[in-house]
C-alpha cells in the first residue's frame, strides 16, 4: 500500500507544489486564511480519492473514458469532458518540463536547452516502464524529498511562526474557500487517472490509502505555508522555497534544490503517464505519443514557469470542478459517484 501512496503523493507535489509557487498562489496571499483553505482542500482531496478508489475497484473500471462512461453524463459531453482532460494533463506535464529548466536557470543560469532535452529523454524512457517503473521511482524519491521538506521546516523552526497567527484575520470570506475547492479541483484532473491505475492495489484499503496520503499532505502542505507566511520579498521570484531555503546556507539551497528536482520529475512523469493512457489504444500508438509528447514540450522554453502556474492552474480548477459535478451518480444504478459538492457551494 506504501507503494501507492507514494504514487499519488508524487502526482500532487509537482514543480508548482515544491517551489511554494503554487502554495503562495492559492493559499499564501490569503495570509491566515489561507492555512484554513490548506486545510480545507487537503480534506476535500482526501475525499475525492477515497470516492473514485472505491468505485473504481466497486466498477472493475480500467481508464478514465470508462470511468466518464459510468455517469449519466451525455456521450456526447463525455467525449468533450475527455479531449479537455487529455489537453490539460498535456499542459500540465508541459508545466513541470517548464518548472525543470526554471530551476537550473535561476540557480546556475544554464541555458533552459540544455537541461530541457536530458529530462525528456529520461521520461520518455520512464513511460516505457508504464505504471510499475513510475510506483518503484516514486517509492524512493518520494519518502525522501518528504523528509528533506520536514527537515527545513524544522530547521527554520516553522512552529515559531504560529505565533505570528492573528485568529482575528480569520474570515469565511469567499475569495480564499473558492480558491481552496479550486486547488482540490484542480488536482483531481491529475490525480484520477492515476487513481485509476493504481485502484486495484488498494482494495479494501481505499479509506487507508485515502486518509495516509492526507495526513502526509496537509503536513508538508502546512510546513511550506508556514515557510512563507507574510514574507513579501518572495513574490517576484519564481521558486520561492529555494529562495528561503539559500538563506540557511548553500548546503540547505542544494538540498532543496534535490527536493524541487524529485519534485518536478515525479508529477512530470504521472501527468505524462495520465494522457498517454487515455489516449493510447495500444501499445504502438502509446509510445508514438510518448515520442511526440517529450519533443513537443521543447515549447516551454518561450513561456515563463511562474507565468504558466498562475494561468493554467486555476483554469485547471474550474474544469476539475466541472468534472466532479459530473460524476454524480453511476449509470448502474446504486450511485456510484456521490455529489462531492452540492449546490450550495
Amino acid at each position: 500500500m506504501l507503494k501507492t501512496v507514494f504514487v499519488i503523493i508524487g502526482t500532487i507535489i509537482g514543480a508548482g507544489f515544491a517551489s511554494g509557487q503554487e502554495i503562495y498562489s492559492f493559499f499564501s496571499i490569503y495570509e491566515e486564511n489561507g492555512l484554513i483553505g490548506i486545510i480545507l482542500s487537503n480534506v476535500l482531496i482526501g475525499i475525492i480519492m477515497y470516492v473514485i478508489l472505491k468505485k473504481t475497484n466497486q466498477f472493475n473500471i480500467k481508464s478514465y473514458s470508462e470511468l466518464l462512461e459510468h455517469t449519466k453524463v451525455p456521450k456526447s459531453i463525455v467525449n468533450i469532458l475527455n479531449i479537455i482532460i487529455n489537453i490539460f494533463l498535456l499542459i500540465s506535464f508541459y508545466v513541470m518540463v517548464a518548472g525543470f529548466s526554471a530551476y537550473f536557470k535561476q540557480e546556475f543560469n544554464i541555458s533552459q536547452i540544455i537541461t530541457i532535452i536530458p529530462i525528456l529523454i529520461l521520461c520518455y524512457l520512464t513511460f516505457m516502464k508504464n505504471i510499475e517503473g513510475i510506483a518503484k521511482i516514486n517509492s524512493i524519491i518520494i519518502p525522501i524529498l518528504i523528509a528533506i521538506i520536514i527537515i527545513i521546516g524544522a530547521k527554520a523552526n516553522v512552529l515559531q511562526n504560529i505565533t505570528n497567527i492573528n485568529v482575528s484575520n480569520i474570515s469565511f470570506s469567499a475569495n480564499w474557500i473558492i480558491k481552496s475547492i479550486e486547488y482540490a479541483s484542480y488536482n483531481s484532473i491529475l490525480l484520477i487517472p492515476i487513481l485509476i491505475s493504481v485502484s486495484t492495489y488498494t482494495k479494501n484499503k481505499e479509506k487507508q490509502t485515502s486518509i495516509i496520503v492526507t495526513c502526509i499532505m496537509l503536513i508538508i502542505s502546512l510546513i511550506i505555508s508556514l515557510l512563507m507566511f507574510k514574507q513579501t520579498e518572495i513574490y517576484t521570484t519564481e521558486l520561492p522555497l529555494v529562495y528561503i531555503a539559500s538563506s540557511f546556507g548553500e548546503f540547505f539551497k542544494l538540498i532543496y534544490g534535490i527536493v524541487i528536482i524529485f519534485a518536478i520529475y515525479s508529477t512530470m512523469i504521472s501527468a505524462g503517464y495520465g494522457f498517454l493512457q487515455n489516449c493510447s489504444k495500444n501499445k504502438k500508438i502509446y509510445k508514438i505519443l510518448a515520442i511526440i509528447m517529450c519533443a513537443s514540450a521543447i515549447i516551454t522554453l518561450f513561456f515563463s514557469f511562474s507565468g504558466l502556474v498562475n494561468l493554467t492552474y486555476p483554469v485547471f480548477g474550474i474544469l476539475g470542478f466541472l468534472q466532479l459535478l459530473l460524476m454524480k451518480k453511476s449509470n448502474k444504478g446504486d450511485g456510484a459517484f456521490v455529489p462531492l459538492f452540492q449546490k450550495k457551494y
